[in-house]
């Protein structure tokens, strides 16, 4: 929330704020606190009003939270508040199969037990996550938070960058940074273009109720159309996220809630008894689409400004957060070097970074997407060979369970429990 005193504070200084963020989502937020906490200056300019980022009602959706990115949320300040909210992810199932046939013989199974930092992962619904964000920036003095504002220009200068919102307002600082998706105007305006390709493939997004338990249960479940992905949530609930040809997503989501569960019922079988929605319906076209640079004169990109990957391994808000870590992590220790954490030389350091690792599982979730989203009976029988391979061998398994819950690679500190 805009804060006056603060502002009048920052008058007198050659920049308003030293980071600009556009963006009021979730790794906007994320980067304002951790930038904040390090005795920072922070803008989050937010294109939703204030009252629609606060809504109460559950409307379905959630997100799948790693290990990693819940420690970044509690080293900012962010999980103690929403942990008693948030379902454990003790185990992950994975199989092949057709609509109504039921899932292949060979399932791999990942359980948390074999690893020796806890639950895999977490699921938390998005309304008290978005709520924990707002609540904690407007307890942050560093945080000047500007809903209901969107960026109409921006402007590079030799010491900082402006920007002008569409109320007229004009706002200075060090970095801008562009939190504001795959659409992002932060990105365009700077004459950033984007590489990807239309996967052929729409995500129809739920959350249902259901008869029986899933002891925190995740199940990954490919089909020909794409995969189908139960994710728990606290209760007899989960999180859906369904893949389908556009067409027929087009025409499922067309139905009403009865012709859209009769829809979903022979491809999600009956494991956890009767089934009914419990939230909004949404759906959503998957593309791949990565900014041809993270960064450019006084700006970085952060999440899916920089890169939009296929949900098939539920990495979207995993990856933001990483970003959100790097880029806080090198712009806090530029700064402790008193360096211009807006100099051309620092924000490579953030692209660096980030680019190949992004680049690395943009690929895989691809090829994972190609060759599990088909009905060629020699591939079919190539990848549950495999799975049942990989469930056999233990350190194969275990491997796979740590990079699923954000374990391995160069982690920023802030995703290894570590403040800045």
């Amino acid at each position: 929330m805009d804060n006056p005193g603060h502002k009048r504070i920052l008058r007198g200084m050659t920049h308003d704020f030293d980071v600009l963020i556009v963006g009021g989502g979730l790794n906007g937020p994320a980067l304002a606190l951790a930038l904040a906490e390090n005795g920072l200056t922070v803008a989050v300019v937010d294109a939703l009003p204030l009252d629609l980022r606060q809504e109460a009602r559950f409307d379905g959706r959630a997100y799948a939270l790693a290990i990693s990115s819940q420690r970044l949320l509690s080293t900012i300040g962010i999980w103690p508040g929403i942990a008693e909210k948030a379902q454990p992810i003790r185990e992950i199932k994975v199989s092949d199969g057709h609509a109504g046939a039921g899932a292949s013989p060979f399932v791999l199974e990942f359980d948390h037990a074999e690893i020796e930092e806890g639950p895999m992962g977490f699921m938390i619904e998005d309304r008290f996550l978005r709520r924990a964000f707002l609540d904690a920036m407007a307890r942050q003095s560093r945080i000047t938070h500007l809903s209901s504002e969107t960026v109409v220009a921006q402007d590079v200068r030799p010491n900082g960058i402006t920007i002008t919102l569409a109320s007229g307002k004009t706002l200075s600082g060090r970095v801008l940074a562009g939190c504001d998706g795959r659409r992002s105007g932060t990105a365009v305006r700077a004459g950033i273009k984007r590489t990807g390709r239309d996967y052929g493939q729409t995500a129809l997004v739920c959350a249902i109720g259901h008869e029986k338990p899933h002891h925190g249960i995740a199940h990954q479940f490919f089909m020909p159309p794409g995969p189908l992905a139960i994710l728990p949530l606290p209760g007899n609930r989960s999180s859906i996220v369904w893949t389908e040809s556009h067409d027929n997503a087009a025409r499922i989501e067309s139905l009403d809630d009865a012709g859209y569960i009769a829809a979903l019922r022979p491809r999600f079988g009956d494991f956890l008894g009767q089934i009914h929605l419990a939230g909004t319906r949404f759906s959503y076209p998957l593309k791949l689409t990565l900014a041809n640079a993270f960064v450019k004169d006084r700006l970085a990109l952060v999440g899916d400004a920089a890169h939009g990957i296929h949900p098939i391994a539920g990495q979207g808000l995993n990856l933001g957060l990483r970003d959100v870590a790097a880029l806080a992590e090198v712009l806090v220790d530029a700064r402790r070097r008193g360096e211009e954490i807006g100099a051309t030389d620092v924000l490579e350091r953030y692209q660096r970074w980030r680019r190949w690792d992004t680049a690395t599982l943009a690929l895989a979730t691809d090829g994972f997407n190609r060759l599990f989203s088909n009905d060629n009976p020699v591939l079919r029988g190539a990848r549950d060979l495999g799975l049942g391979v990989v469930n056999a061998v233990p350190a194969l398994r275990r491997a796979l369970i740590r990079e699923a819950a954000g374990l391995n690679g160069d982690l920023p500190r802030l995703m290894t429990g570590r403040p800045l």
